[in-house]
């Protein structure tokens, strides 16, 4: 199973490379797909997302393509995740109340509850700065 999702890596690959040039203008979709090794079209529709969600900006026209909508610095992990997967969830039964029969009972939620805290504080900490600045 993996927690961060192809496409999501995808995403905060080309995310990266828009926060190196943070400041520098635009970059096309083409230049982020054959910079990072994405398909061309992948690359279109996973900039489409995190535009619509307000993490990048677009140019349109020959000279078009995107930037950083907000400084480096205020782009987390978690955001970027959650616009192109949905937020990373442990367990179903972490996600809402009602889904699980045992919920009340569990001997299990407690500790799971207290993962979901830390996976979702994790990535709510690291921001793409993080990333250019070659943070480990």
């Amino acid at each position: 199973m993996d927690v961060i999702k192809r496409n999501t890596d995808y995403a905060l690959r080309a995310m990266v490379h828009l926060a190196r040039n943070y400041g520098g203008g635009v970059i096309s979709s083409r230049v982020l797909a054959d910079a990072e090794g994405i398909s061309y079209q992948l690359t279109c529709k996973l900039m489409q997302k995190l535009h619509k969600a307000g993490l990048v900006t677009s140019v349109m026209g020959v000279k078009g393509g995107f930037a950083l909508a907000r400084d480096p610095g205020e782009i987390t992990l978690a955001e970027v995740v959650t616009v192109i997967q949905g937020p990373v969830i442990i367990n179903r039964c972490l996600a809402q109340d009602g889904v699980c029969e045992m919920q009340e009972s569990c001997t299990l939620s407690g500790k799971l509850a207290g993962l979901q805290t830390t996976v979702q504080d994790y990535l709510n900490g690291v921001t793409l700065d993080e990333f250019i600045k070659g943070g480990k």
